[in-house]
């Protein structure tokens, strides 16, 4: 964990550089104050710092401890495989895919589009959750 906080404070300190940067160039250019990129890249940096605040305060309950991922002598197994309980035979995850990329294709071509999407969003994310609610797996 102490490297993926390292990894983000150096990217959020880059971003931080960048957008200073990028505002400075911009005002010497001669040009008005540009938002769409000067707050991009400073909310970039405080994103990437809030997250290394986030991990370092986790870190720091847990007591500091290293997890595999940091030890060089670590083997790949050594992390916990419990991670969770993903289904593999699933095919929600497909539909629920499809059905966002139309509503954004909503988003591109025509709004009307979102309408026809959402009630595939709204089938694909309730059968997803109830997936293991029938059939051999009902409780």
């Amino acid at each position: 964990m102490k490297n993926n906080i390292v990894i983000l404070l150096v990217l959020g300190a880059y971003f931080l550089l960048s957008g200073v940067a990028y505002i400075v160039w911009n005002h010497l250019a001669g040009n008005e104050f540009e938002a769409t990129g000067s707050l991009g890249l400073l909310l970039s940096a405080v994103l990437a710092a809030f997250i290394a605040f986030f991990l370092n305060m986790v870190n720091r309950s847990q007591g500091g401890i290293l997890l595999p991922e940091d030890m060089p002598t670590a083997d790949i197994d050594d992390a916990d495989p419990n991670i969770g309980h993903f289904a593999p035979w699933s095919w929600w995850p497909l539909v629920l895919g499809f059905s966002v990329g139309l509503a954004f294709l909503g988003l591109a071509v025509g709004f009307w589009i979102i309408f026809l999407a959402i009630p595939f969003v709204l089938v694909a994310i309730t059968g997803w959750t109830y997936e293991y609610y029938r059939g051999n797996f009902g409780h």
